[in-house]
């Protein structure tokens, strides 16, 4: 395998092992590789939401995310709205807004004179407190693009706290070159074992950030985000970690397959978790052709988070409703 694929192979594993971790040890709500950017392009390895007072509202809604651009709307849940009047985007967009809102039970609709009308079935509540964001880099060796990666969360501050975690032993020279802000976790993924070295400093989430679009010896592109783009952009990554979760992968077709207690792709064969994507299928050496195993991760992860999978919802039946499907 070549050096660049077994460290996304490395990288993969250790991020498994440690969202299995923290889903055991912590009531939170956890997401993989969600886009934790304004104006540019930035990927968080993982995201760690922490439950607000209003949490259980939130899990009463749905399981799944709430579209951002309905929440941003102008529907409301009193008098329902004529959709062209709501949204501030192309029509066709907000059909599409409208659709999943409506599918996930948090907009309904009802036709009046031949005209579409939608009202929110319940308020969005303050859900979320703190916000982490936590970039994996297990071996400290291959450091790759990190500096620029935790120097632009910094200077954005879209996210309450940041964290390193690595495999590595973490020298005096590692420090100095991760910006003081960023917390330090020392995880073992074979035992588990979570040591924090450097605790995260508390970012100011509720002012303007800078976000580093491009970083050279030459030259540092910068875009201001203003504190309102960076609160919907938070609002954004919170509700895509809710209904998106970590086990955001498919096992695969092998009988050689034998996930672990939390559903991490554990192949025997092999002896390590594997990563399905790129390492499962005929080209394996171990390959044995057979139906997936059953793995229920929606009940894991219920059985093992605050998510909750099967609310009750707050869907009103409202007079005339169902003449519009």
């Amino acid at each position: 395998m070549p050096e660049a694929e077994q460290s996304i192979v490395q990288e993969f594993a250790f991020e498994l092992a440690l969202c299995a971790h923290l889903e055991t040890s912590e009531q939170a709500v956890l997401g993989r590789q969600l886009g934790t950017q304004v104006h540019g392009r930035r990927v968080m390895d993982v995201v760690r939401i922490e439950p607000g007072p209003a949490f259980d509202e939130r899990t009463a809604i749905t399981p799944e995310s709430i579209p951002s651009l309905a929440i941003e709307s102008d529907v409301g849940p009193g008098t329902a709205r004529y959709w062209k009047d709501a949204f501030d985007c192309h029509p066709d967009t907000a059909e599409q807004v409208i659709e999943r809102a409506v599918d996930v039970g948090f907009f309904e609709r009802e036709r009046r004179n031949s005209r579409t009308y939608v009202r929110q079935t319940t308020r969005y509540p303050d859900w979320f407190d703190t916000v982490v964001g936590i970039e994996n880099k297990p071996d400290l060796g291959r450091p790759g693009d990190l500096e620029t990666q935790l120097l632009t969360d910094v200077a954005l501050s879209l996210v309450d706290k940041i964290v390193l975690a690595t495999e590595s032993y973490v020298t005096g020279a590692h420090r100095n070159r991760i910006p003081p802000e960023v917390g330090i976790w020392r995880f073992d993924p074979e035992t588990g074992d979570r040591e924090i070295l450097r605790e995260a400093d508390q970012l100011p989430v509720d002012e303007a950030g800078i976000e580093i679009l491009d970083r050279s010896s030459a030259r540092t592109e910068i875009r201001v985000a203003s504190a309102g783009a960076i609160e919907r952009a938070r609002r954004r990554v919170a509700e895509r970690a809710y209904g998106k979760g970590w086990r955001t992968y498919d096992l695969p077709d092998c009988e050689q397959m034998a996930p672990d207690d939390a559903g991490l792709p554990y192949c025997p064969w092999k002896g390590e978790t594997v990563r399905p994507a790129t390492e499962c299928g005929p080209d394996c050496g171990g390959y044995c052709s057979g139906d997936a195993p059953s793995v229920d991760f929606d009940a894991l992860r219920a059985q093992r988070s605050p998510w909750e999978p099967d609310p009750a919802g707050r869907k009103r039946r409202q007079s005339g409703l169902d003449s519009f499907l």
